[in-house]
C-alpha cells in the first residue's frame, strides 16, 4: 500500500477499497516502526492526522473530494501550522505553536489531504546534508550511514521509506533537488513566486520557493495543483495564472530540445554520475528529443554569490528571533543586551551563526558595495544565462550534485567541500526558473538524480518531459530495503 500512487490510491479511497482512517493508521504504524532509524519527522500529529482522516472519510461519501482527499502526506517543519509545533529544525523555536496555517499547508488541508506530521531539516534550511538540525541528522533510507541531503532531508527521507505518501519541502539553493536526488524520489523547486511563502519561515527571502516532494512525476502535479497559485498574503507571489499539471503529462516528447551545458560536465563531477545521467539522456532520444550542447559561463560564480546573498538575507530576516516575542529565551537575564546576547548564542545552531555573521559582515558599511552589490550584479549574469541557453533549447538538462550520498559527518568540518555539492543547483534560485530532480539510476547502490531545468513558470512541461521519461523507466520504483521491513 506504501508503494502506490496518489491517483491508485484515490481510486482505492474511493471504491470504499481502504479509508482513510485505514490509510492513515497504516502510514503512522510504518513512521513507528521504522523513523527511529530515519529520524525524519520532528512532530508526529496522531490525532490530527486521524481528525482529518475521518473528515476526509464523510468528504469521500458525500462525493465531495479531490484526488488528494483522505491521503496522508507530511510538511517541511518551516511551514507555519495552527495549533502544531513549528521549530524550522532549530533550539530557537522548539516552543513555537504558530497561531496561524501557511498558505500552502492551508490549501493542501482544504484539498482534503491528511497531515501525518512535520519532517525534520537543517536549522533554518541551512544546510546541503540534514546534519544541522537542533533534533539531530536525518538518515539516508538506502544506507543509514549516509546523508539524505539537506535540508529537506526529513521530507526526502519519509517519502523514499514510504513513511508518506508525499512531503512539501522547500528550495533556496537544491534543497529539495538535492535531497530528492541522495533518496531516489522526484522533487520539484517551482519558479520563484508560484508558490507562496506566506507562513514559510525564511532564511533568504528572494530565493527560498516551496515545492513537492514525492515518489513521482505524477503525484508531484496532484500536489502542484494545489499548492500553487497567486496569494494576495504574499507579496512576491506571482499573479500569472497556474496552468493545470495533470492535463499534458502524457504529451509525447518528439521534437523536444534538450541543452547540456559543458560546464556541468567538467572537474569535480564523479566520472559514474556522469555516466548515469548521459544513460538518461539517451532515453530522451529515444523518446524522440534532440540534443546540443549550450553554456552557462557564469556557473562557477554561483556559490560565492550565492554564499554572500543568502547569508545576507538570513542577517535581516533571523534578526527577530531576540528571545523578546518567542523562541527561546535565556535564563535570567542581567540586561536587555545580555538577553539579545544569550538567547542568540543558546538558541542558534553552529552553521546558522556562522551564516548571520557572515551576512551581517557584508552587508556592513564599507562592504556592501564590494559584497552584497556585487554579488546580486552576479546573479543578473546568471540569470542571462539561463536566458541565452533557453533561448535555443526548451529545457537543460544535468546531475544534480556532483556525487551520490556521502558519508554522515565526512563533510562536517569542511564548509567548502559541503558548499561545492550545490554548485549545479545554487545558480537556478539565483536566477529563479524552475527545475526538478528525477531518479535516473542507481551508482553503488545509492540513488543519482536528473536535473531538469526549464524556463519561467513552465513547471507543467517540465513535470510532462519527467512523467514521459517515467512511463519508459522504473527507477523511480525502487524501494530501499529498510522500506518493506515494516
Amino acid at each position: 500500500m506504501f508503494e502506490q500512487s496518489i491517483a491508485t490510491l484515490a481510486q482505492q479511497l474511493r471504491n470504499k477499497e481502504i479509508s482513510s482512517v485505514e490509510l492513515t493508521r497504516l502510514f503512522l504504524q510504518r513512521i513507528q516502526a521504522l523513523d527511529p532509524q530515519l529520524n525524519s519527522f520532528i512532530t508526529v500529529s496522531d490525532e490530527l492526522a486521524l481528525q482529518q482522516a475521518k473528515a476526509a472519510d464523510l468528504a469521500i461519501a458525500n462525493g465531495d473530494s479531490s484526488s488528494l482527499t483522505g491521503i496522508p502526506i507530511a510538511h517541511k517543519d518551516l511551514f507555519c501550522t495552527q495549533g502544531t509545533l513549528t521549530t524550522c529544525g532549530s533550539k530557537m523555536l522548539n516552543n513555537f505553536v504558530p497561531p496561524y496555517e501557511s498558505t500552502v499547508t492551508q490549501r493542501l488541508q482544504q484539498a482534503g489531504a491528511v497531515m501525518l506530521g512535520k519532517t525534520n531539516m537543517d536549522e533554518f534550511a541551512m544546510g546541503s546534508s540534514n546534519e544541522n538540525s537542533h533534533f539531530g541528522a536525518v538518515k539516508n533510507p538506502w544506507d543509514v550511514n549516509k546523508v539524505p541531503g539537506g535540508s529537506s532531508g526529513g521530507s526526502a527521507a519519509a517519502v523514499a521509506a514510504g513513511l508518506t505518501v508525499a512531503a512539501t519541502g522547500t528550495d533556496t539553493g537544491g534543497s529539495i533537488r538535492q535531497p530528492a536526488s541522495f533518496c531516489g524520489i522526484t522533487g520539484l523547486k517551482p519558479t520563484y513566486g508560484r508558490i507562496s511563502r506566506f507562513g514559510m519561515i525564511a532564511y533568504a527571502s528572494s530565493l527560498d520557493q516551496g515545492g513537492p516532494m514525492a515518489k513521482s512525476a505524477e503525484d508531484c502535479a496532484h500536489l502542484m495543483q494545489a499548492m500553487a497559485g497567486f496569494d494576495d498574503k504574499d507579496s512576491t507571489s506571482s499573479e500569472t495564472p497556474k496552468e493545470d499539471y495533470l492535463a499534458n503529462l502524457n504529451a509525447p516528447l518528439a521534437g523536444l530540445k534538450i541543452g547540456l551545458p559543458k560546464e556541468y560536465f567538467g572537474e569535480g563531477l564523479d566520472a559514474k554520475v556522469a555516466d548515469t545521467i548521459m544513460a538518461a539522456v539517451k532515453e530522451f532520444e529515444k523518446l524522440g528529443a534532440t540534443v546540443k550542447e549550450v553554456s552557462l559561463p557564469n556557473l562557477q560564480l554561483s556559490i560565492p554569490a550565492y554564499y554572500v546573498i543568502a547569508p545576507s538575507e538570513a542577517s535581516s530576516n533571523l534578526s527577530r528571533f531576540d528571545g523578546v516575542r518567542f523562541g527561546h529565551r535565556c535564563d535570567d537575564p542581567k540586561d536587555l543586551l545580555d538577553m539579545y546576547t544569550r538567547s542568540r548564542a543558546e538558541g542558534f545552531g553552529t552553521e546558522v551563526q556562522k551564516r548571520i555573521m557572515v551576512g551581517t559582515y557584508a552587508l556592513s558599511e564599507g562592504y556592501y558595495d564590494a559584497y552584497y552589490l556585487k554579488a546580486q550584479k552576479i546573479r543578473r549574469l546568471i540569470k542571462e544565462d539561463f536566458v541565452n541557453a533557453l533561448n535555443e533549447v526548451d529545457v537543460i538538462m544535468g546531475p544534480v550534485a556532483p556525487t551520490t550520498a556521502f558519508e554522515l559527518g565526512s563533510k562536517t568540518n569542511d564548509p567548502v567541500a559541503m558548499y561545492l555539492e550545490d554548485i549545479y543547483t545554487l545558480s537556478v534560485n539565483l536566477a529563479g526558473i524552475p527545475a526538478m530532480s528525477v531518479p535516473a539510476g542507481f551508482v553503488d547502490n545509492m540513488p543519482v538524480g536528473l536535473q531538469i531545468m526549464g524556463n519561467y513558470f513552465a513547471e507543467a512541461k517540465l513535470l510532462n518531459i519527467a512523467h514521459q521519461y517515467q512511463q519508459n523507466t522504473d527507477w523511480h520504483l525502487q524501494t530501499p530495503t529498510m522500506a518493506k521491513g515494516a
